[in-house]
């Protein structure tokens, strides 16, 4: 009888919060005693699929073709569907896939193990999906894969609108943490180890709205807004307050919930970084409205001024949708304004997919593939330009890079190391002389630019070794250091590509 523990493997798409979610997933599986699978061929492969993209359905069936042979050579191999994708189509997937054991949804991550077990005893797929959060997913056992730097969800849902979006129909409506738990949280991880945190929502600036009237808030809630301020400016302020942590950043926030307080908040607490992710989405105040978006181009543009004033050095991303129903070329020349005017470091750059259940699906003025090829290559051409212009500002400055793993994936060929400096820009610097470890801070001088990332070739001016790198180097002493996380497609079956973020969830609002 072979007694050895069951090894599984999670295969991740989208967004943040799925990332997040899959390192539940991890810790959900490690807790009942699961191990992560090594080289050999997992005993459970888990998909935590997302729903955003027009093709993300055809990727999923496609590569559960691909694993089907693999697993009637695997005796006891069982599959698992999560995520978006799986809270959307439900019974669907055993339907097109019958040697799928497990599909669970959004609201229910913590089910996996059991609903593993009961396929297992039952020799039959298991189907749960609930259309409420059962339990807020912070609670479940976490099996975090950086030891320096962590997500720390704030709320869940989403409580717009968007013509184009699918998320809020799967995740559901906004519910926040208690400021407390959130704090305490960070608190833990700081604890052990971690340096840098970054706040989840999907609407991650809307926080305290989940709560419903102030006057039913929580003590904690109505205290921490009793001067006036909103309660995401609050959180961030109290951040600042958690001893040992270096780095606060949050993703997506909104610009219709982006208030004056959120900016000052930012300036003011030092652990803060000055970076900001702010989805854009259109230029065209005809396709905002369209899209159902509550700002207009004069609103977004006016917050960036605002940014810019109070944090000089901020660098500032987005995300832009090309090709949205009904969108003309005068609407698409409005974006470029923007992306001129905005001088962002970076952009997430789509074009408009076609999701069903969307009202946007449904609306007239679809438009040709060729059109929003030729003018999504035009905005990449824009950026690209603003990109380079903008990192060849850095050139001579002096930064603190918090060391990286994985971040650099020709850094063996070049001799250097990876990170990313304060306002969230990759940075691959010269080895030091002294020994650093991910997790260390190393202040290194930009020596050249490249539109998506900076080089620092001259040596190190300082290295700061620190309790992640400490917590990192613990780590890989306890473990054969591979991940139980990964991002793209899965390798089993086929060779492993890499993902994008994607639109409509945590990493755009």
């Amino acid at each position: 009888m072979n007694t050895a523990p069951r090894t599984y493997e999670i295969r991740t798409y989208g967004c943040q919060m799925n990332v997040h979610d899959s390192e539940r997933l991890s810790g959900l599986l490690e807790a009942a005693g699961y191990v992560r699978a090594g080289d050999a061929e997992p005993d459970v492969v888990v998909f935590n699929t997302c729903a955003v993209r027009e093709n993300a359905d055809n990727r999923l069936y496609g590569n559960l073709g691909h694993l089907r042979p693999v697993k009637d050579g695997h005796p006891g191999m069982q599959i698992a569907v999560g995520g978006c994708l799986a809270q959307k189509d439900r019974d669907t997937i055993v339907q097109r896939a019958p040697w799928v054991d497990v599909v669970f949804g959004t609201h229910n991550i913590g089910s996996l193990p059991a609903l593993l077990e009961r396929a297992r005893v039952q020799s039959e797929a298991q189907v749960e999906i609930e259309e409420s959060l059962v339990t807020f997913p912070s609670t479940l056992p976490t099996r975090r894969e950086s030891p320096y730097a962590a997500w720390v969800s704030i709320s869940v849902g989403c409580n717009n609108t968007c013509t184009f979006c699918i998320v809020p129909s799967l995740r559901g409506k906004e519910k926040d943490r208690r400021p407390g738990e959130i704090l305490a949280e960070i608190e833990a991880l700081v604890g052990e180890g971690v340096l840098e945190v970054t706040l989840l929502g999907q609407n991650v600036n809307a926080y305290g709205s989940g709560f419903g009237a102030l006057a039913a808030a929580p003590d904690e809630v109505r205290a921490m807004t009793a001067g006036g301020e909103s309660a995401f400016a609050g959180l961030l302020r109290a951040c600042g307050d958690v001893e040992g942590l270096e780095r606060v950043r949050f993703t997506s926030p909104h610009p219709k919930d982006f208030t004056d307080d959120v900016i000052a908040a930012m300036a003011e607490t030092p652990n803060v970084m000055p970076s900001l992710h702010m989805p854009l989405q259109a230029g065209s105040d005809a396709v905002l409205r369209a899209m159902r978006r509550s700002y207009r181009q004069e609103r977004y543009l006016g917050i960036i001024d605002k940014v810019r004033a109070a944090i000089p050095d901020a660098a500032i991303t987005t995300d832009i949708i090309v090709g949205f129903p009904g969108e003309t070329e005068a609407d698409f020349e409005e974006t470029l304004h923007v992306v001129r005017e905005a001088r962002f470091s970076s952009a997430f750059t789509f074009q408009y997919s076609k999701r069903p259940g969307t009202p946007a699906a449904a609306m007239d003025g679809q438009l040709p593939k060729e059109v929003v090829q030729e003018r999504y290559e035009r905005l990449v051409a824009l950026q690209e330009e603003i990109s380079w212009e903008e990192n060849k500002k850095q050139l001579g400055r002096t930064l603190e890079v918090l060391v990286a793993e994985g971040e650099g994936r020709k850094d063996q060929a070049t001799r250097r190391l990876s990170g990313r400096a304060p306002d969230n820009r990759l940075v691959h610097f010269a080895v030091p002389e002294e020994p650093v470890r991910p997790g260390d801070m190393v202040t290194v001088e930009v020596t050249y630019a490249a539109p998506h990332h900076l080089v620092a070739d001259k040596p190190a001016r300082a290295v700061r070794r620190t309790r992640a790198g400490d917590a990192w180097e613990a780590r890989r002493a306890g473990t054969d250091g591979r991940q139980g996380v990964s991002l793209g497609m899965p390798s089993i079956g086929r060779p492993a590509q890499a993902d994008t973020p994607a639109p409509g969830c945590a990493t755009v609002s």
